[in-house]
């Protein structure tokens, strides 16, 4: 008796790198259970090519020329509440697995990721499961258990880390010094750190912000 060949799980590629969908197309396709339906480089056109092709998974890039994937994350599931989308990027921050774990993450990969890792993940996430590695699920749990920063709070932050005295930014936000101050002590708190040079390092490593 033969045996049964399993589903073909169709696939969308979004990068804005020619050379690393390609990539990925290649590694994917010399699995038999695996190919790739469309591909795009912007989130644009990930949300046309999703539409047009409904792809069991999709592998979302984070930075993307337009906007960024986990933008295009949202915008499908908004549209598709059952897409499984599955983050492949650099980033790899409490941050960002927690942003995309709240927009609709299927599974969040990063580019150093192993190709074992990589099949698994599609496997996973196109029979409905989830898939994170035992290390980003530390690091998301750990993410959950913090405070939120307020929107205020991060946008004076992104300050501190650019090296910006309290005075200027009192003057760019419209508000006085001490009220830059009283953010300060919340937001140290917050971070379980004592001064403006620790909270710049949790930030940084932490994903709150990022150096522009």
């Amino acid at each position: 008796m033969s045996k049964t060949s399993p589903p073909i799980i169709r696939v969308l590629l979004v990068d804005d790198h020619f050379f690393v969908r390609s990539g990925v197309k290649v590694s994917l396709e010399a699995e038999g259970d695996l190919r790739v339906v469309a591909e795009a480089d912007s989130a644009a056109t990930a949300i046309e090519q999703y539409r047009e092709h409904q792809p069991d998974v999709t592998l979302m890039d984070g930075n993307l020329p337009d906007r960024s994937g986990i933008e295009a994350l949202s915008d499908i599931r908004a549209e598709f509440a059952k897409a499984r989308i599955i983050m492949l990027t650099i980033h790899e921050t409490e941050e960002d697995v927690y942003h995309a774990v709240a927009a609709g993450a299927t599974g969040y990969l990063t580019k150093s990721s192993g190709r074992r890792e990589m099949l698994h993940a599609i496997r996973e996430a196109a029979h409905g499961r989830r898939y994170f590695s035992p290390e980003l699920t530390a690091r998301l749990n750990a993410r959950r258990a913090r405070p939120e920063l307020t929107s205020r709070e991060t946008e004076v932050l992104q300050h501190v880390v650019a090296g910006t005295p309290n005075k200027i930014i009192a003057d760019h936000l419209g508000c006085t010094e001490q009220t830059i101050k009283n953010h300060l002590s919340h937001i140290f708190a917050k971070l379980g750190v004592q001064d403006r040079t620790s909270a710049t390092v949790t930030a940084l490593r932490r994903g709150l912000v990022r150096l522009e």
